[in-house]
């Protein structure tokens, strides 16, 4: 099977059903296209879609999700049926979001990590946000969520989606109050 990735400029974040009607139609600059080719050589690139086999949708769509951040683009996943805009972006330029399907974009908005809470199953066992020497936030399936921090790993477990986007949001955007909301096992 292949993969198939869209990069294009939009001057206002999109959602990922927009996204999904708009990108066949993308266009990049000839100067833009080049560099894109350039920069994912495992992949085919057409303008401004890009495709490849199985074998390097982990490696390709990480390097396109960076490419797209910097060249202020947007990159759309059609498989996985994920948008990764421009804006808007949390606390910390430095977090990286991870999945268990094998996605790692640096500096991900925040449209995307919503995005992303959706996709957790069996296929997509974790998602987790981390900023590397300093903390992060890990939830899997039946909403089990750890938060790391100063050494200290606290647990708890929810069966509700939204106080676990509630969590994740308020994380990405610098809100602590997460943690006095729910009851936590402190480990570490």
């Amino acid at each position: 099977m292949t993969f198939e990735l869209a990069l294009w400029h939009e001057p206002e974040p999109i959602s990922k059903e927009e996204a999904r009607d708009r990108y066949r139609k993308a266009e990049l600059s000839p100067e833009i296209s080049r560099a894109l080719a350039a920069a994912l050589p495992s992949a085919t690139v057409d303008g401004a879609l890009v495709s490849g086999p199985d074998e390097v949708i982990d490696e390709v769509g990480n390097a396109a999700f960076a490419f797209a951040r910097e060249h202020g683009l947007v990159c759309y996943d059609a498989r996985r049926h994920l948008i990764h805009n421009r804006e808007p972006l949390g606390a910390y330029r430095e977090v990286q979001l991870h999945t268990g399907d094998g996605v790692v974009v640096h500096d991900p908005d925040l449209n995307l990590v919503n995005d992303v809470l959706e996709t957790l199953s069996a296929e997509n066992p974790f998602m987790a946000l981390v900023v590397y020497g300093g903390h992060f936030i890990q939830v899997s399936p039946g909403y089990e969520v750890d938060f790391k921090e100063g050494g200290v790993i606290r647990s708890t477990t929810t069966p509700d989606r939204e106080q676990v986007r509630r969590m994740v949001l308020l994380y990405l955007v610098g809100d602590r109050s997460f943690l006095d909301a729910h009851e936590w096992t402190v480990r570490g």
